[in-house]
């Protein structure tokens, strides 16, 4: 298998994966009391991290290899655009997830998740598509 096919796939999970986060997921936080988002919010982040974080390293090397392979638009805004995800995962959305784990959410942290996912989703739908654009049309 191709580094670019690896890397096609594995963009291809995190659009699926980021929408049905965005689309169901974050949005049915705020259905649960906050003693039940609380528990159940603890094994959600726990049995997720066993999927996202695979798939960011995976995503991460992947890029970098290729950046360091050849230098060109493809690699370039392609690690750009995962590094933005990475900021933005780790100093805005662990952040967010740890105040729910720690039972002291910030105020309208179901909406906040919600709303600031929709750059990531914006992010991750991009880089599938400037990975499949670059796949079937640019060998």
């Amino acid at each position: 298998m191709s580094l670019d096919l690896a890397r096609l796939l594995i963009d291809f999970g995190f659009v699926i994966l980021i929408w049905a986060v965005q689309l169901v997921i974050y949005p049915s936080f705020g259905y649960y009391s906050e003693d039940n988002l609380f528990k159940w919010h603890k094994s959600y982040t726990a049995r997720v991290t066993i999927i996202v974080l695979p798939l960011m390293f995976s995503q991460l090397i992947l890029g970098g290899i290729r950046l360091w392979q050849i230098q060109n638009w493809y690699t370039i805004i392609s690690i750009t655009i995962i590094m933005l995800l990475w900021l933005q995962t780790f100093l805005i959305f662990v952040p967010l997830h740890q105040s729910i784990d720690n039972n002291t959410p910030v105020e309208n942290v179901c909406n906040k998740l919600v709303n600031k996912n929709w750059t990531r989703t914006l992010l991750w739908t991009l880089l599938f598509v400037i990975s499949l654009l670059h796949y079937f049309l640019i060998p």
